[in-house]
């Protein structure tokens, strides 16, 4: 609720206050009254006053003193003269000296409110403008004090960070970034980025998101070396508002991480894999020709029970060699060196013998295997990767698939791309699992399916692959209807002209 402007009126004449009471009351004033300027400051002490009429010549303590007292204890109030015809050079020196207007007695009635309302006004104006300038020396202030802490975090950051502008300028890094990039001098900003990054891909991935080339929302991850070292950049977009008062890109920020000891570490656990399963593998492969040879009579004949049990171990070793080469497929994709040798693949021939293979293991569970493929051309592949794709993806299929089902395998052109599709009728994967299924180890969990045996990784070296010939992999599936792998592989620029 809005306050009454509050009138203090300064005059010796009763008639004079009076008169301005009521006069003033009946237009939403609230009004005070001083018989002399020490009344007057009495009044001040107590009571909040807006705006104070001051006649000049007072017993006690006229106009021009209470006028100076004013000016330094309430310079904010506007004052007012009152003054007679003899005593306008006076009021006018007093203008002079601080006060907001004069009127003359007797008072015009339009005049005298048209004055007390300006002063009005001018009193609102003021504590709005005051009220603003405290609220913008705050927003200074919070302003300020934020970007000290901000700079403060950024600085005793061990990751680098760099902002840059529209021009590709560095206009904000951090210490650690000049670590990083392994330069020793300070350097002022804004400075060209090509002065701090020597990687071009990276210049030209901040150039992108900075034009609007990617996402808005998106981030782009890269490695980047540095001497002996391994960065990992992550950058993002920097919005800023626009003269159309809109968000829109005006830079980029980045963030440098030192990733060399992860490298390393992933290198020795690469290494020590490969060891392991090479190790492992060799005793394998004898125990299971001894095993073979026992089990065909070869080294004399066997009971019944003796040959289960041996065919048991042999199964058991066949899980072990599975779960090896396995570990050695998601070595080599890690260590990027899935695909060993491009070469012009037809995919329909794979898909032909991957399905003879897995036909006897479908009957069994009375599956049937439908094969449906156009004219699709070759691509260039790795083709032992092709068979190892078609068949984790078949055998995952039969597995997860109640007995009665179908699997239908289909291959077609599609812009650019080889579409090659694996659809089953089998148990279905729940939605909160599919973001998981090309996670190494990773199973779907479910009664009819305990007895399958499986090490977790054939989805996950399925991905690796497809991505490895830079294509595309998804998942769509329904509970108790069934699971469906859409494959995406890019054809050559020579094979999409032919």
């Amino acid at each position: 609720m809005n306050e009454k402007t509050a009138v203090l009126v300064v005059d010796d004449e009763r008639s004079i206050r009076e008169g301005c009471r009521r006069l003033l009351t009946g237009r939403g004033f609230s009004v005070d009254t001083a018989e002399n300027g020490r009344v007057a400051l009495e009044i001040l002490s107590k009571a909040r006053v807006d705006i104070m009429l001051l006649d000049l010549k007072m017993p006690v303590m006229g106009g021009e003193e209470l006028l100076g007292i004013v000016r330094n204890s309430h310079p904010h109030i506007p004052v007012i003269i009152i003054t007679g015809h003899g005593t306008v050079d006076t009021a006018v020196e007093c203008m002079k000296n601080g006060a907001y207007d004069f009127i003359t007695k007797p008072f015009e009635v339009d005049q005298f409110l048209l004055t007390i309302n300006r002063a009005a006004e001018k009193k609102r104006l003021e504590q709005r403008a005051r009220l603003f300038e405290e609220e913008n020396i705050k927003n200074l202030y919070d302003i300020t004090l934020e970007k000290s802490r901000l700079r403060t975090i950024i600085n005793c950051m061990a990751n680098g960070v760099m902002v840059t502008n529209r021009n590709l300028e560095v206009v904000l890094h951090n210490p650690a970034l000049m670590r990083l990039m392994e330069i020793p001098e300070q350097t002022r900003t804004p400075v060209p980025i090509s002065k701090i990054i020597d990687s071009k891909s990276l210049i030209e991935t901040i150039r992108q998101i900075q034009n609007g080339e990617t996402g808005q929302s998106e981030f782009i991850a890269q490695e980047i070396r540095v001497g002996s070292n391994i960065l990992r950049a992550i950058s993002a977009p920097a919005f800023g508002v626009d003269r159309h008062v809109f968000l829109s890109v005006v830079g980029a920020v980045t963030v440098l991480e030192d990733i060399t000891a992860f490298k390393q570490l992933d290198l020795m656990k690469t290494n020590f894999v490969n060891m392991v399963a090479h190790e492992l593998r060799s005793p394998l492969v004898s125990i299971r020709q001894l095993n073979s040879v026992l089990c065909e009579g070869l080294a004399g004949e066997l009971g019944l029970k003796q040959k289960d049990y041996v065919e048991r171990g042999i199964k058991k070793i066949d899980v072990l060699l599975e779960l090896i080469n396995d570990l050695l497929d998601v070595a080599r994709i890690e260590a990027g060196k899935v695909v060993q040798h491009r070469v012009p693949t037809d995919l329909l021939s794979i898909m032909e013998n991957t399905i003879s293979l897995m036909e006897q293991h479908a009957a069994e569970k009375q599956i049937k295997i439908i094969l449906e493929c156009g004219d699709i051309r070759p691509i260039q592949a790795d083709p032992k990767n092709m068979e190892e794709l078609f068949t984790n993806l078949l055998s995952n299929a039969v597995n997860y698939s109640p007995g009665g089902g179908e699997i239908r395998v289909s291959a077609k052109g599609h812009a650019g791309y080889v579409q090659i599709m694996v659809e089953d009728t089998g148990i279905g994967i729940p939605v909160e699992e599919l973001p998981k299924i090309f996670d190494q180890f990773y199973r779907v969990k479910h009664p009819s399916t305990r007895q399958v045996i499986g090490t977790g990784l054939g989805l996950s070296i399925v991905k690796g692959i497809v991505e490895a010939h830079h294509g595309k992999i998804e998942v769509e599936s329904v509970i108790n209807k069934g699971t469906s792998f859409k494959i995406l592989l890019p054809l050559t620029a020579e094979t999409v002209d032919q």
